[in-house]
């Protein structure tokens, strides 16, 4: 009798390890469609505000502009300057991202006069005083995370699948992060961030999707909302334009002080 218990606990054991290794798969497998699905675009050039407002419904806006440039093989480069108000204007953030290695993030404050670096254990903090950390201004990379399907959900009538992805950065001021993406373009419509605590700290809403190239879909609308703090940060896209010719020589630490 003793042998057929330890039996059946061992092969219950067995399916259970098959299940969690499935959902790792389709997580994994999901994730790398949803980088597939956004391959290929070269560059592309947007201009943005940004509305900051406190828990007591105060508010700023300001006006930006962010180049990018698609990498192969690496991480995105990313240079976003900005342009109003008159406190913030001639601000530039530079951006490497990189597949496996921290990022190289550079920031240009024109009263100082000098390029500031980002140091690795200090991208958990937040991009000019918004609900946006530095690590949060990242291009998605797969090597990034471990990922975990959890499910199928509906968001705003969407069909969805819910993955897990932990960040393999020690550095990370999240624990884990759940995204939600549609089944059909699996582009984000949600995204939840869990402090170093495991406690939910911030809530990413994506809105407003319109489709560039007959490929690339590009949110027009993000809010991220602290709950912690009640503050919240939104993006609004105005105008994006593709393949406008950037190359790698507009992306460096001395087009920082040159960003008007």
């Amino acid at each position: 009798m003793m042998l057929c218990v330890v039996g059946s606990l061992s092969a219950f054991a067995v399916n259970v390890v098959a299940a969690v290794d499935a959902k790792f798969d389709k997580g994994l497998e999901i994730a790398k469609e949803r980088k597939l699905r956004d391959s290929g675009w070269q560059d592309s050039r947007a201009s943005l505000s940004m509305l900051l407002e406190n828990a007591q419904g105060e508010s700023s806006d300001r006006k930006i502009r962010i180049d990018t440039l698609e990498v192969i093989n690496d991480g995105d480069k990313s240079l976003t300057i900005f342009d109003e108000p008159r406190d913030v204007k001639g601000t530039a953030f530079l951006s490497f991202a990189h597949t496996v290695k921290p990022d190289d993030q550079w920031l240009f404050l024109p009263a100082l006069k000098r390029v500031k670096r980002i140091a690795s254990r200090n991208k958990s903090g937040p991009f000019m005083g918004s609900e946006f950390a530095y690590e949060d201004l990242s291009s998605f990379e797969i090597e990034k995370y471990h990922f975990k399907y959890l499910g199928d959900e509906q968001i705003d009538g969407q069909s969805s699948f819910l993955v897990e992805q932990t960040p393999t950065d020690q550095y990370s001021g999240y624990t884990k992060q759940l995204v939600w993406l549609d089944k059909e373009h699996y582009r984000p419509l949600k995204m939840e961030f869990y402090d170093r605590k495991n406690a939910l700290l911030k809530t990413l809403l994506f809105s407003d999707y319109a489709q560039y190239l007959t490929q690339y879909w590009r949110a027009h609308t993000m809010t991220m909302v602290n709950h912690q703090t009640g503050k919240s940060t939104t993006l609004t896209t105005h105008d994006i334009t593709f393949k406008v010719g950037l190359t790698e020589a507009d992306f460096s630490q001395s087009s920082l002080k040159r960003a008007r």
